[in-house]
């Protein structure tokens, strides 16, 4: 049973902090729309979260509110960060009377919609998990939206039945890969926008056909609770157990290394570390690193320590952290403090009997970034199954995926 919301007395306070919240989204050129802007300081995103959220948290730019959890603590919905839903809209370059498709609901993304595509649009928003198709039914009928927003159970694998085709198609959870079923139903020069994993790596991208691909208009960095149904896909973990009894997690998004046995114990050895001369200074995003590496770097896997233990602390400091495993031994990307005292130096820590190369080949990555990705945004393709990928620039990398292939290219500016 879905209570009812009652924050009365908090509508002041509320409509305050919208107004602040959609100031903030303009002053970061987050949302550059007035249609967009609107819907911001229209929609009460209060109505769609639990009613014990703070406001204060309700109206952050960059937290998510987490709708439901399973029985493990983990996160089925959310009612996303507020910058990445305006980015989304955004980018999906979203008019009025179009017809829009929302893959995974919660109700506040959808009266977003709504309100941009204006009484002559349509918005369909489906989800997999009957719970949270019928809180968004609710919710948005409460807000006014029934009627404009259509609310259905379905698995996002398969075409929409009933509706369609769609202007503009846009994911809300993290996909692994492109359907068919999402290029079927969408208009020749409509737009998909997508949090697309790319060997563990999340970017939310823009895609426009191009020919017999998709090519990348526009591309924000986010993460997602990941979909579910037919076109889930789960990553395999490793433990590697250290002399206390606690545990390094390898996790792998695509194609595993066969010397995973070759590293039992490897914690026992003496780590050693290699550095780079690559700098970077304090609060400056190093995100696409984490990309280069997910393209370039073998053996790639996201690493995650137990708590309260010294590689967890190691661990935290680079934010995201992320290495290789080598044949016998891993590497994890370290950072320290920079020799100028300005922002810190990247380098890479490395367990077992070849550390020294395990941790050298992480920081020959980290130097071909610098070099040669840095200053380049990078671009992006789909190309669907039976579409040939072309020989592609140099600094690009080919991802196979279910359903096709996405190709990631630093390209210089233009």
């Amino acid at each position: 049973m879905i209570q009812a919301v009652d924050r009365t007395g908090d509508s002041e306070q509320a409509a305050r902090l919208r107004d602040e919240l959609v100031d903030t989204l303009l002053s970061k050129g987050q949302i550059v729309s007035p249609a967009v802007e609107k819907a911001f300081r229209t929609v009460a995103r209060e109505a769609f979260v639990p009613a014990d959220t703070p406001l204060d948290v309700v109206y952050s730019v960059d937290r998510a509110v987490v709708t439901k959890t399973d029985e493990h603590g983990g996160h089925l919905s959310s009612v996303s960060a507020a910058y990445i839903q305006a980015r989304m809209i955004e980018m999906a370059d979203i008019r009025p009377g179009m017809t829009v498709l929302e893959i995974g609901s919660g109700g506040y993304n959808a009266a977003l919609l709504a309100e941009v595509v204006g009484p002559g649009g349509h918005v369909v928003s489906i989800d997999i998990d009957s719970e949270i198709v019928e809180r968004a039914v609710v919710l948005l009928d409460r807000a006014g939206y029934g009627d404009r927003v259509s609310v259905m159970q379905a698995d996002a694998e398969h075409p929409v039945p009933g509706f369609g085709p769609f202007d503009r198609t846009l994911v809300t959870v993290g996909a692994w890969d492109i359907p068919p079923a999402w290029l079927d139903q969408l208009i020749a020069d409509g737009v998909l926008v997508v949090p697309l994993r790319m060997n563990g790596i999340t970017r939310t991208i823009a895609f426009r056909r191009d020919g017999d691909h998709l090519v990348s208009s526009d591309v924000e960095v986010a993460g997602f609770v990941p979909m579910q149904g037919q076109g889930a896909h789960v990553e395999r973990t490793f433990l590697l157990p250290d002399w206390h009894g606690k545990h390094l997690r390898l996790q792998f998004d695509a194609e595993v290394p066969d010397t995973l046995h070759l590293l039992d114990g490897v914690l026992a050895s003496e780590p050693v570390s290699v550095w780079s001369g690559v700098t970077i200074g304090k609060r400056v995003s190093f995100a696409d690193l984490h990309l280069w590496f997910a393209a370039f770097l073998p053996g790639f896997c996201r690493i995650t320590a137990d708590p309260d233990t010294e590689l967890a602390a190691e661990l935290g400091k680079t934010w995201f952290p992320v290495g290789g495993v080598r044949g016998d031994s891993v590497a994890y990307l370290a950072v320290r403090p920079a020799m100028d005292g300005e922002g810190v130096e990247f380098g890479a820590t490395a367990y077992g009997v070849h550390g020294q190369a395990a941790a050298t080949a992480v920081v020959e990555q980290v130097q071909a970034w610098d070099r040669n990705g840095r200053h380049r945004a990078p671009s992006f393709a789909f190309w669907p199954t039976g579409t040939p990928v072309p020989p592609l620039p140099d600094y690009s990398a080919v991802l196979e995926k279910h359903h096709g292939a996405v190709s990631i290219s630093w390209l210089p500016s233009s």
